[in-house]
């Protein structure tokens, strides 16, 4: 049975600490809907309203492009282990690029890692638990390096670039803001 909260209590912040990937959604106002899965231990619940990711450089950025438009923003974590839960997190999105001043202050929370585009912020609204009885058990067998491989290998002003080619409209076409504050 689905039970909703209105902010994040002790026991669902040890939840998302458990758990090693997270899957973000968000959608612009017409096109398509994008749901990405993230791991990297790059999560951290701010306080009982706000939770940030660090964001890695990616294929695309469909997220900062979407949030930018209208802020929706669901974050579902997933136990695959023998407690079955599935906690989702509803509410308002914003990035906060490198030139943000909010930077810092978040920035703080994370370990650096290679390719660091930016940070998405949940602001949140509500927070949902449900059974997740179907989900199927799994382990954690390592996390892959190829992202970090890939961006120290590119180096800083080749994420730039990418970021310059790649990264600046979503598939759909709206801006990113990558190199705004």
């Amino acid at each position: 049975m689905a039970k909703f909260y209105p902010e994040l209590n002790e026991s669902l912040q040890y939840f998302i600490a458990e758990q090693k990937i997270f899957f973000t959604g968000t959608a612009p106002n017409v096109g398509r809907i994008n749901i990405s899965p993230k791991g990297m231990d790059t999560f951290r619940c701010v306080d009982n309203k706000t939770v940030a990711y660090l964001d890695l450089t990616g294929s695309g950025n469909e997220t900062a492009a979407h949030l930018n438009e209208n802020g929706r923003m669901t974050i579902m974590f997933c136990s695959f282990s023998e407690k079955p839960l599935i906690l989702r997190l509803y509410g308002q999105g914003r990035v906060i690029s490198h030139k943000n001043p909010e930077w810092k202050s978040f920035y703080s929370k994370f370990e650096p890692l290679p390719g660091e585009r930016q940070i998405i912020v949940l602001d949140i609204d509500s927070a949902q638990t449900s059974c997740g009885y179907g989900v199927p058990l799994y382990e954690l067998k390592e996390e892959r390096q190829t992202l970090r491989e890939w961006a120290s290998k590119k180096g800083e002003d080749g994420i730039v670039e990418y970021w310059r080619n790649k990264n600046q409209k979503s598939i759909d076409g709206l801006p990113t803001k990558i190199f705004e504050n």
